[in-house]
């Protein structure tokens, strides 16, 4: 579980396809570099969010960490188009005594999206996304938590007939701190919505499902009930 607060930018030294050698079997490997701020107490097995992506830290030393990357991790998220010296934002897995200041962040991603337009307000910046899955729209609601590239932002905006995606605004500050700030219109992003939105809609939906299964049993029973007593009144 993390916050979604990035606590430092790292550096994609190596990115290697199919690499036998990794713990993960025949998953890519990659090589984090830039990484000492986080890495102080790290272990094997540790977990890290790399652009937002939770991943298991299988080497590392005072600098550097490896993590492996499954298939289904390239093709839900954006790491498989990154490159040696491309940024990318780190976080730990949240520990005790961490404060929360974000959201409940899973590191799971549910789709990239992509940016549809940067305009400058002030000394902020508006981003304009789109999901690949639109689907997810129905779980970003304004002034609601969106996890984009594992940083924890207040959705602006949302617009599910014309643009069909979403908005954040970064303030001067938040644009130091995370590479989503550097990168251009047509680019991709990770997406994780709320969780707390999934479970709501999952739980409201079971419960009426079971409320109309309970209604067609009931009346189902009213209706043998009718035909019964109408069966013994004319014999």
């Amino acid at each position: 579980m993390f916050t979604g607060i990035v606590e430092t930018m790292g550096s994609v030294k190596e990115f290697l396809e199919n690499d036998p050698s990794d713990i993960g079997g025949y998953g890519s490997t990659m090589v984090i570099e830039n990484a000492s701020e986080i890495l102080g107490d790290v272990h094997l097995g540790d977990s890290i969010a790399v652009n937002g992506v939770c991943l298991t830290v299988t080497d590392f030393s005072s600098n550097s960490f490896k993590v492996g990357v499954a298939p289904e991790t390239l093709r839900r998220t954006n790491l498989g188009g990154l490159n040696p010296g491309d940024k990318v934002n780190l976080e730990r897995a949240v520990a005790g005594h961490v404060r929360f200041g974000g959201h409940f962040v899973q590191g799971h991603i549910d789709t990239t999206a992509e940016i549809l337009s940067v305009t400058p307000d002030g000394n902020a910046k508006t981003f304009w996304f789109k999901p690949r899955d639109s689907s997810l729209l129905r779980f970003i609601v304004e002034k609601g938590f969106i996890a984009v590239d594992g940083a924890s932002l207040t959705v602006i905006d949302v617009d599910e007939e014309v643009k069909m995606g979403f908005s954040v605004m970064l303030i001067s500050y938040t644009q130091e701190k995370i590479v989503t700030a550097s990168k251009i219109v047509g680019e991709t992003v990770n997406i994780e919505v709320d969780l707390m939105g999934k479970l709501l809609e999952k739980q409201v939906t079971r419960q009426i499902d079971n409320q109309l299964a309970h209604e067609l049993d009931s009346k189902m029973q009213s209706m043998v009930e009718k035909a019964v007593a109408s069966y013994m009144k004319k014999n």
